[in-house]
């Protein structure tokens, strides 16, 4: 990794939720463009060992990112969030508080602080249910979940902080994120996202995967998403850091462009894995859309990003590596 004090053009920065799946990543790669890095990470969900060698940890909630800023810090990277669709339905009130006040409280400390950059994860359940793919950020937006409804209200925020305030911004909403950067990638407790879950049943640790609907409108039946490589998404958040003018928030899409069936993705892993994967056929979800892919065009004009890594063989093939460097049970 290199060494980021010293180089010419490094920036400080804060990266919020830093030990997490994404945000650990982005600090990596951060870090080896050769910035100084600081993670502020409360371990509820993220973990020690997420956070790249390098980076300055400093345990809290995103709430006390007011003991951390000053003046000497360029920009904050904000990923620290609750982020699971079931739990916001169930406990919305949680979303609100960690999501929204907290970046609330986020977006004050750095206007005291007069730390004037900011990019934020945000994301694709900002759109609910898609009126047409693929998804551009004029669709409308209309969350199926607190999830998506805390996201979208902090983008509103953050909009109204550009403007009266001067704050420069980019929202960056993407949409299925798989793969793995070096030592860092994906080991939620408890697992959601399919690449992982498939992965776990050729590492014997799971024994079949469930596939929600096989009768959609799609090529064989099952649901269609955008995956993008985690490294090609840590890319667009380094290109962010620079791209908004002062009093103006950006908001770009991120993701291949491409659909993937859930079929597709389990006959993937098996290829890359040498593993039999049992699926087990399941009633669909509801409020799982049929396509989920998003035009990512804006990033490309606006950022000048373009993902390198669209292979899903060669995604799932990072994250199985993963996968397979962790301890027996060490999924956090």
């Amino acid at each position: 990794m290199t060494e980021p004090t010293g180089t010419p053009g490094s920036k400080k920065l804060l990266v919020t939720g830093g030990a997490g799946y994404v945000g650990g990543v982005v600090a990596a790669y951060l870090l080896d463009a050769g910035h100084r890095v600081t993670v502020l990470d409360d371990l509820s969900t993220g973990v020690r060992e997420g956070v790249p060698q390098g980076a300055e940890f400093v345990e809290g909630r995103v709430q006390d990112a007011g003991k951390v800023l000053d003046g000497s810090y360029d920009a904050v990277l904000h990923f620290a969030a609750s982020s699971q669709v079931a739990e916001s339905v169930a406990n919305p009130e949680k979303y609100w508080r960690n999501n929204v006040a907290g970046t609330l409280e986020l977006l004050a400390a750095m206007r005291t602080a007069g730390v004037g950059r900011l990019v934020f994860s945000s994301t694709a359940a900002t759109y609910g249910e898609p009126v047409s793919v693929p998804i551009t950020e004029d669709a409308p937006t209309a969350p199926t979940n607190p999830y998506g409804a805390t996201k979208l209200a902090v983008d509103h925020m953050i909009t109204g902080e550009c403007a009266a305030h001067g704050l420069s911004a980019v929202s960056l909403r993407y949409f299925n994120v798989a793969g793995a950067y070096g030592r860092q990638g994906e080991r939620h407790d408890p697992e959601s996202h399919l690449i992982p879950l498939v992965l776990q049943v050729a590492q014997g640790r799971r024994e079949s995967v469930a596939v929600y609907g096989e009768d959609y409108p799609t090529p064989d039946g099952t649901c269609l998403r955008d995956y993008i490589h985690v490294a090609d998404l840590a890319e667009a958040h380094l290109l962010a850091l620079d791209k908004a003018p002062a009093g103006e928030h950006l908001i770009c899409n991120l993701g291949n462009g491409n659909g993937f069936s859930v079929r597709e993705v389990i006959e993937t892993v098996r290829q890359v894995t040498g593993h039999p994967i049992p699926a087990v056929s399941q009633p669909r979800r509801p409020g799982d859309p049929a396509v989920l892919v998003a035009s990512a065009e804006r990033a490309r004009q606006q950022l000048g990003w373009r993902p390198s890594r669209t292979d899903l063989a060669g995604i799932v093939r990072d994250a199985w590596n993963f996968a397979q460097s962790l301890g027996e049970g060490d999924t956090r």
